[in-house]
């Protein structure tokens, strides 16, 4: 281990693109400091102690407590992750937007990019607008107005920042994917989780220590994450391998001997996306009925609590959908059919073309049901568990999902990074 971290930081360019990730990570934790102009934040966090265990709690975790803190980036990214599943859908309903992204190359997925930002603009602007009315209505438990001096100023204000905050982290997140280590929206979600443990580990012990926790459910809640842990770990890296035959082939005078090599495809194609894309699905009608002041509204948003059984089988739901939906997104039973059959390819015992397209087609939406039955599963037991031993809500399995998912993503394109500079070097010291 210590040899394999050695040969990485022995790269420059892996080095370089390290110390800029962390920079723009420190940017972001800047950010997430500086609170909206106009909000008492003493009247602020009194206020949102009632909020634990809600999906309010839920987003304040995926933007990192800044929504909690009524920070410059109280939307993190989620304007962005919305938008991006509102134009994957559109894309597969509209012709011209599926034609842009098959036939157009660069320039056609430059375009679907440009239309997610603006999409991203009108999703930030509306939750905006929304969270700046709502704040102005508040108050806290003491009595003290959450915006002590609202109306049109607070409003133009808080619309203004929060929605160039939300696209400065989209340009953040595009930067990191493309100077730094991994994916940049993935790893901002991430940072904003992780650094929240240590006080959400605080208040674990806290409540240990004041007997609101028994010794007995903080083990049990140990053995539990780290059961968790290692079931995502084995789900994420787990592939079914195709076997591929190559026959031999005549090229001018010689002749290339045939060879066999496997088509991988992971346990769990979709990754975590179905979960984050569910998540911001659900969000949306619990945030457009907070801010409505009626009571059927009130009720519908309490049935948008997290431990509801409405807000647990949309999620599930949700998940199975985004599942099979983007695994069908990332693998394409037909290209890869007409692929191999180009190669020379073939699937031993199974004639190439359509009857190879119908055996990925049934490999792949078993794979999808495993993948959608694991991540619903990891998703919604641990929200009972959390429940059952009184531990807090933050120890989720979505959270989990999420942290080690994104982890495990960088890992392998690091050593993926690491394996094109070595080789890199190799041709360097063979070319004459």
């Amino acid at each position: 281990m210590v040899e394999y971290l050695k040969q990485l930081f022995s790269l420059e360019d892996f080095r370089n693109r390290l110390i800029y990730t962390l920079f723009m990570f420190a940017i972001y934790r800047l950010g997430s400091h500086i609170p909206l102009p106009g909000i008492d934040t003493t009247a602020l966090e009194d206020f949102f102690k009632s909020f634990q265990g809600t999906i309010f709690y839920l987003y304040d975790i995926f933007s990192g407590g800044n929504l909690g803190r009524m920070t410059l980036f109280a939307l993190g990214v989620m304007p962005y992750i919305s938008a991006s599943i509102m134009m994957q859908l559109l894309t597969v309903a509209i012709p011209e937007l599926q034609r842009l992204a098959k036939e157009e190359g660069d320039y056609g997925r430059y375009k679907i990019n440009q239309y997610t930002r603006y999409l991203t603009v009108f999703v930030a602007f509306v939750q905006s607008l929304g969270i700046s009315v709502w704040l102005q209505n508040q108050v806290s438990p003491r009595g003290f107005p959450v915006v002590p001096e609202g109306g049109i100023l607070f409003t133009l204000t808080t619309i203004i920042a929060l929605v160039s905050s939300t696209m400065f982290l989209v340009w953040v997140g595009d930067r990191i994917t493309e100077k730094g280590i991994g994916n940049g929206m993935s790893l901002l979600i991430f940072a904003g989780i992780v650094a929240n443990f240590p006080n959400a580990s605080i208040r674990v012990f806290e409540m240990l220590k004041n007997g609101d926790l028994s010794p007995f459910a903080f083990v049990g809640a140990i053995i539990f994450v780290i059961a968790v842990i290692v079931g995502i770990v084995f789900m994420q890296e787990a592939e079914r391998r195709i076997p591929i035959q190559y026959p031999r082939r005549q090229v001018g005078r010689q002749e290339l001997a045939g060879g066999s090599t496997y088509l991988p495809i992971k346990i769990n194609p979709a990754g975590v996306i179905p979960i984050i894309f569910a998540q911001s699905l659900l969000i949306i009608p619990s945030t457009v009925l907070g801010f409505v002041n009626h009571p059927i509204a009130r009720l519908l948003h309490d049935a948008f609590n997290p431990t509801t059984p409405l807000y647990n089988f949309l999620y599930v739901l949700f998940i199975i959908f985004f599942t099979y939906f983007y695994t069908a997104v990332l693998i394409n039973p037909v290209d890869v059919a007409d692929n191999l059959k180009k190669a020379g390819a073939f699937v031993p015992g199974v004639r190439p073309g359509q009857d190879t397209q119908k055996l990925l087609e049934n490999i792949i939406n078993r794979l999808a049901f495993v993948g959608a039955i694991f991540l619903s599963v990891v998703a919604i037991i641990p929200i009972f568990i959390s429940l059952w031993l009184k531990v807090p809500f933050y120890f989720g399995g979505t959270t989990a999902l999420i942290v080690v998912g994104v982890a495990l993503d960088t890992l392998n394109k690091i050593e993926t990074q690491m394996i094109q500079k070595k080789y890199a070097g190799y041709m360097r010291r063979r070319r004459p």
